[in-house]
């Protein structure tokens, strides 16, 4: 049997004891309290600023800025980083695959935590060019995910790409920096210029994403060396993202930023699940990369076409099993469900429920549910389709490469 560290043991409890602190004694209201007036007031102040810089509104730049913040949304960091794993970096590609769910949870966390209002639109003009866009706009405004997210993933990957070819050239440093830089600053500038943010957002998003960077580059080696070598990897993994599922705070109104976290969460736990298990079969060091005679350009084009459609599927297949499995796991555990998209027949049936008898709230109930009067089963749904998604990622697409000779 598995040793358990007391590290593990120690960060879950500390997050245990705040999920009970926190709901016993309103923290998040709180906390709302003292910050939410002085940013909202902010984004108030900054409205002439920002009619300004769109008053050189132009088709090419709601182009530019908009296919930026593409490039640097969630959805193509989810679609890219399959391949980063299958193109040989598995390294980088599981570096920023927990860094992106560190950066998302924290970023999403700060927003509903603060639950501050995004530019006023009218008289701001809110360029939301894609259903992405659109999304994020429903979301709070403080701080800018965007920007958060570009500190932190342009900084590690200048970090890899530097360590990687092992240059201490100061001019190529200096170089790459400049490059970093001038990425962060077009996407920081490019959400104001769309209307989606405030320079406060955009400012405290990027003073979060530095932090975090420092703090990752410091313990990078370590969280990689325990996820290929550890002790308990999935399980203690598996309990963490449950955890940090309860202790999201409830925002002032719903938004998406749960349901990305959640999404990204599970995509975090079957990377680290798959890759624990099949490290030294598919992603160690000496594997094949591409661009070399291992792994041409084509063979790595054979990779995708074997490997999307079969990612696809697996998460079409985790959300059908999910949506079978989840409601019978709670309704066994006695534990009250809903569903607000994913399965509406279970907000009819317990309705009638209610309307026939008060059922006793089993144990698990009181604990895990505090305040609420039921379980979104969608959560649960949503977190495992994902994790079976980026499952398929690591391990059972590259056996079908193994397999087919890819």
């Amino acid at each position: 049997m598995e040793s358990i560290h007391w590290w593990q043991v120690i960060s879950l409890f500390g997050i245990l004891s705040w999920i009970l602190i926190s709901s016993f004694l309103n923290l998040t209201q709180k906390i709302r309290s003292l910050i939410q007036p002085w940013v909202t007031q902010q984004v108030i102040n900054e409205t002439p600023f920002i009619l300004q810089i769109q008053n050189s509104q132009h088709g090419f730049l709601d182009s530019l800025f908009s296919t930026l913040s593409c490039v640097v949304s969630v959805p193509f960091y989810t679609a890219f980083l399959p391949l980063l794993f299958w193109s040989g970096h598995g390294k980088l590609a599981r570096q920023m695959t927990l860094l992106m769910a560190v950066c998302d949870y924290i970023g999403n966390v700060i927003k509903d935590l603060v639950s501050a209002p995004r530019p006023s639109c009218p008289p701001i003009r809110r360029v939301t060019a894609t259903e992405d866009e659109k999304e994020n706009a429903l979301e709070y405004g403080f701080s800018s995910s965007h920007t958060l997210n570009t500190v932190c993933l342009s900084g590690y990957l200048l970090h890899y790409v530097l360590d990687y070819i092992d240059s201490g050239d100061a001019f190529l440093i200096l170089i790459g920096v400049a490059i970093a830089c001038l990425f962060v600053g077009l996407v920081g500038f490019g959400r104001i210029y769309l209307g989606m943010h405030s320079p406060v957002d955009v400012i405290g998003g990027l003073i979060i994403g530095l932090v975090i960077l420092r703090l990752w580059l410091m313990v990078h080696q370590y969280v990689d060396q325990f996820i290929i070598l550890g002790q308990n990897v999935t399980s203690y993994c598996a309990t963490l993202s449950l955890l940090l599922l309860f202790a999201y705070p409830t925002p002032e109104f719903p938004t998406p930023s749960f349901e990305y976290h959640t999404a990204f969460s599970g995509v975090a736990l079957g990377i680290v699940s798959g890759v624990q298990q099949t490290y030294l079969q598919f992603h160690h060091e000496n594997v094949p990369r591409l661009f070399t005679p291992q792994l041409t350009l084509a063979l790595f084009m054979r990779r995708m076409s074997i490997g999307i459609p079969t990612i696809l599927i697996v998460k079409l297949c985790s959300k059908n099993l999910s949506k079978w499995v989840l409601p019978v796991v709670c309704n066994t555990l006695g534990i009250p469900i809903r569903s607000s998209s994913y399965i509406p027949a279970i907000t009819t049936m317990t309705a009638d429920k209610k309307s026939d008898t008060k059922r006793q709230p089993g144990y698990l109930n009181k604990v895990l549910l505090f305040s609420q009067d039921s379980f979104d089963v969608d959560t649960g749904i949503r977190f495992l389709q994902y994790a079976g998604l980026a499952w398929s990622v690591v391990d059972l697409v590259p056996s079908l490469f193994t397999h087919l000779g890819c």
